[in-house]
């Protein structure tokens, strides 16, 4: 079964908009788990333009669900993980000046450093995923670094779907493959929606979590958060 984590950063980008604390980040959090949500995702930036340190440090004790911080790791994003020890970190190459994440790890160049990262996670207990494009060679060295799961970066296949689904999703197919062979778990993120969310799900057989945030939340405005996260935990339950 493939878990839905929901991504509150632009919950956070509402509020800092305006300033004070409305919409409350940390409620959104709460809501999001008591209205089935299998997980909660944040991603805090350098200039903290929406999800902020203190924010990711409030959540933490108050959720019961898995919590889920993606970033850069620099040394400030490490130290903030490991004092908040949350159940998986996901490791992302984004520039600090990045609106969002727009492509995955080349884990052959950069190797090395995601070991040595990964390992400061694993002494504490912290499950690693690193943020992948949907290439097969990139996973398999993906599986050196010593991290539990990649994420496949799904915009291409977001960006495709509407043209020829079958096309969008081969790649996927081929990447899921290649992670099955090498014993990593595999995640998903990026662009999913209520329109291509099930079909990536029934053809992506070994996926265990699928991070949605800009889509959901857009789709809250409309239908409310309860009503959108029932919908989204419909397409991935057939």
């Amino acid at each position: 079964m493939t878990r839905l984590s929901v991504n509150i950063n632009k919950i956070a980008t509402l509020r800092n908009a305006r300033g004070g604390n409305i919409p409350n980040v940390l409620k959104t959090a709460i809501d999001c788990e008591r209205f089935g949500a299998e997980s909660i995702t944040v991603h805090p930036r350098p200039d903290e333009r929406h999800i902020r340190y203190q924010d990711v440090r409030d959540i933490r004790p108050v959720i019961t669900t898995e919590f889920n911080i993606e970033g850069y790791p620099s040394e400030s994003f490490i130290q903030l993980v490991l004092s908040v020890v949350p159940h998986q970190v996901t490791l992302v190459p984004d520039p600090p000046d990045a609106l969002t994440s727009n492509t995955g790890w080349d884990t052959i160049t950069h190797k090395e450093f995601l070991k040595k990262v990964i390992a400061q996670f694993h002494e504490q207990g912290i499950r690693t995923s690193i943020f992948i494009n949907a290439d097969p060679e990139m996973v398999k060295h993906a599986a050196d670094t010593g991290t539990n799961r990649v994420e496949l970066y799904t915009e291409p296949y977001a960006t495709h779907f509407p043209k020829n689904r079958a096309m969008a999703i081969e790649p996927f197919i081929k990447a899921a493959e290649a992670a099955s062979k090498v014993g990593l778990g595999l995640n998903a993120g990026h662009d999913l929606n209520l329109d291509n969310l099930n079909y990536f799900a029934r053809n992506i057989t070994n996926l265990l979590e699928v991070s949605i945030g800009h889509a959901l939340i857009c789709d809250a405005l409309y239908y409310g958060l309860e009503n959108t996260i029932q919908m989204y935990l419909r397409q991935l339950r057939f």
